[in-house]
């Protein structure tokens, strides 16, 4: 078992990495040792947290500052090959999602974790969140019966500040990649990750039918279960919501239903209740700092000298299910 507090390299520290550097540096579950990033601001910003870290050039320097894993918030056309690059360099890694842009990408990364026996985490957070895990506690005591059909929703009002999220070829997608993969992970998750039967989707951008070289962002979606579970899934950016954000997902059961929602348009604030009836009971509620949960939770059981873990083929199930999404 390691004795010490893993060393590691933060590869990309803008506003998501900067914010997954503070809750591991702050956290005490890890040692961060050297950061890299394209943009000079960045990296200032990023050493007034830790000012004694080494500032690499990119992803070699990184690896070879001895650090046991890197962090990975970059552009998303780049994440399954810097992260095949540090799994075949013996380094275990935390990415951001998507881990890649379709289920084969996905899958190649996964393959090089077990090769490699390293630790592999995907920053899919809103597992991390209160109301999600009360939500599923709900589910696996059985407090709502068999679940038959679950709501989805993720609607982004502003939609993404940089312009690759526009273009499937760096991005994988639009809103359905982007935020859709948090809804299918929260599906399965929650149910014990059945399998998906069926999928099928609808794509538009900005108002009609999305082509195939165009970055979605709106849609709806149908997942069957191999459970019999039915899921409606929407989401987008740009969307006329009157709010920040709508963000829920309702889980029906035969006896009750549970749901958690985010509270007053809040990407971070959120809620869960159990309804049975017309009663309805609190399950969990703000304030939960979350966001760097699924980070500090990834590096202590990389300091306990954890190693690949067949849990993380469950990633390559989410990004089939999104590969359905887009017909592909």
């Amino acid at each position: 078992m390691t004795a010490r507090a893993p060393r590691l390299g933060f590869l990309g520290v803008g506003w998501i990495g900067r914010d997954r550097l503070r809750a591991l540096a702050g956290s005490g579950a890890a040692e961060v040792a050297a950061l890299a990033d394209p943009a000079e601001a960045c990296v200032r910003e990023a050493l007034a947290d830790v000012p004694d870290a080494q500032v690499a050039a990119g992803l070699d320097e990184l690896l070879a500052a001895g650090v046991d894993g890197v962090v990975i918030a970059t552009p998303s056309a780049l994440h399954a090959e810097q992260a095949i690059a540090a799994l075949e360099a013996g380094v275990a890694v935390f990415c951001q999602k998507p881990l890649g842009r379709d289920g084969a990408e996905t899958a190649r990364v996964v393959e090089a974790a077990r090769a490699a026996d390293r630790l592999l985490g995907v920053d899919l957070s809103y597992r991390f969140t209160a109301a999600a895990q009360a939500v599923r506690e709900q589910v696996a005591t059985g407090a709502l019966g068999p679940v038959h059909a679950v709501d989805l929703v993720f609607h982004n009002a502003y939609g993404p500040d940089k312009s690759w999220f526009l273009d499937p070829r760096l991005s994988g997608g639009g809103c359905v990649i982007d935020l859709g993969i948090h809804l299918v992970d929260l599906l399965l998750w929650t149910l014990g990750f059945p399998a998906v039967a069926k999928v099928e989707g609808r794509l538009w951008r900005q108002g009609r039918a999305a082509g195939p070289d165009e970055a979605e962002d709106f849609c709806v979606a149908q997942l069957e279960l191999a459970n019999g579970t039915h899921a409606r899934l929407a989401c987008s950016w740009f969307s006329h919501e009157g709010r920040d954000a709508v963000i829920e997902a309702t889980f029906r059961g035969r006896d009750a239903t549970a749901a958690l929602h985010n509270v007053g348009g809040s990407f971070y604030d959120f809620e869960a209740t159990r309804m049975r009836g017309t009663a309805r009971e609190r399950l969990s509620a703000p304030p939960d700092a979350w966001g760097g949960r699924a980070a500090v939770e990834w590096a202590r059981r990389l300091a306990a000298g954890e190693r690949f873990d067949p849990e993380a083929e469950r990633l390559v199930a989410v990004a089939a299910a999104l590969d359905g999404v887009y017909g592909r």
